[in-house]
């Protein structure tokens, strides 16, 4: 369920664990001056939403109205409950993962609990979440393609400038740099390292072709296909630590209280 009431911000907002920012600026590789600002954070939710009859899984905050697209300067804020971000990390989902391994610097919000989690990501990442990345590549470049929600689904004023919409092509490239490098090292390099970061932002400005971007995007697909079945890695997380840790971070947050 998605809440954007005053209620459930104060939820966020008072059990929050951990905040920080996500997205291309998290990422290195947001455009001067033509980016709002994303950031994501983690709570926990008093016991009447989890065992009385209420409920809450997120806390939703943009600055423009829904449906409308985000602008240089605004701001896109996700609160998760802590139980629904286990679940999504859990799955290997690319971008619940990032608070993970943010640099300090793009901490908003911090508690004891959240740097907990943070010193946990070996116990929340398996290779499911090679699959999830392969499987965003795989959405991005089906939307750049038309393929995916119809070709309305692009940017006009990106396709205009350059013939095909670069965002979704840079984004199709990060993540499978992103899925290699996780799957690889069992990390996240954030911001991205240089070569790749200069790479992305070029063809974010249009430098390098679709031609080029796919034929990336292809060999990461498929150093990533390997990689989703012979990584070191367990084949899936420890749901056993994760649940027991899930019930011990809420028990500790609602004796405080």
């Amino acid at each position: 369920m998605k809440h954007s009431a005053p209620e459930y911000a104060r939820i966020a907002e008072k059990g929050t664990v951990l905040r920080c920012q996500v997205g291309s600026g998290v990422h290195g590789v947001a455009l001067d001056g033509q980016n709002d600002r994303d950031e994501m954070g983690i709570c926990l939710e008093p016991p009447e939403y989890v065992i009385g009859l209420r409920a809450f899984e997120q806390y939703v905050f943009r600055t423009r109205p829904e449906h409308s697209r985000s602008g240089p300067g605004d701001l896109d804020l996700t609160v998760y409950s802590l139980r629904k971000w286990m679940r999504l990390a859990l799955d290997g989902n690319p971008t619940v993962l990032l608070p993970l391994f943010v640099p300090d610097g793009e901490i908003v919000a911090v508690t004891d609990t959240g740097r907990e989690l943070r010193a946990c990501a070996d116990r929340v990442l398996s290779r499911r979440a090679g699959h999830r990345f392969l499987g965003y590549l795989r959405a991005q470049r089906e939307r750049m393609e038309g393929l995916r929600g119809g070709k309305h689904t692009n940017r006009p004023e990106l396709v205009d400038a350059y013939g095909f919409d670069t965002k979704y092509a840079y984004h199709m490239v990060r993540l499978g740099i992103q899925g290699v490098e996780l799957m690889e090292t069992g990390r996240l390099t954030l911001p991205m390292p240089g070569p790749d970061r200069t790479w992305l932002l070029e063809l974010r400005r249009g430098q390098h072709s679709r031609t080029e971007a796919l034929e990336r995007a292809t060999e990461l697909e498929e150093r990533l296909v390997w990689l989703c079945d012979h990584a070191d890695l367990p084949e899936e997380p420890d749901r056993t630590w994760a649940d027991r840790w899930l019930v011990d971070a809420y028990r500790r947050s609602w004796d405080a209280r």
